[in-house]
């Protein structure tokens, strides 16, 4: 199975996406997050084994994102199933905003989690030709819609 997967996190790069090519390349994008513009600490995942829904648009999307502020990250992972993301801890921050290219996203409370655990699960990922991680702990990303 590929591991192969476009990547959108950096302004200018939406449309014209990077990819991931094995799971090697996900240490050095964490980095790249952690040490990057505060404005691009947050990436947009599409995995290549997955089937389109309809001509470039995918059944799916993981984003994760770290911030070097509070030395945490979040996951979120959307399909046909619905719409998930990582449950924090009560002790971790409430609506934290992350940046995809520029483009602040507000989260929900709650959601952040250790890096390690949002490293592991991007690596999860890949390899599952683009399952939703398992060793993440979930919950519902939109609950009131």
């Amino acid at each position: 199975m590929a591991t192969r997967a476009e990547l959108r996190y950096r302004d200018g790069r939406i449309v014209e996406p990077d990819y991931l090519n094995s799971v090697d390349e996900v240490d050095s994008l964490i980095g790249e997050l952690l040490t990057g513009p505060a404005h691009e600490n947050l990436a947009q995942i599409i995995h290549l084994d997955r089937p389109l829904m309809r001509p470039e648009w995918p059944d799916h999307e993981l984003l994760i994102g770290v911030d070097r502020a509070v030395n945490l990250g979040v996951v979120a992972f959307t399909d046909s199933e619905g719409s998930v993301i990582s449950a924090g801890s009560p002790e971790t921050r409430a609506a934290p905003v992350y940046y995809l290219a520029g483009h602040w996203t507000e989260l929900s409370d709650q959601v952040e989690i250790p890096i390690d655990i949002a490293r592991n699960a991007l690596k999860e990922f890949l390899i599952s030709g683009g399952k939703r991680p398992t060793c993440v702990p979930w919950k519902e990303r939109f609950p009131d819609g």
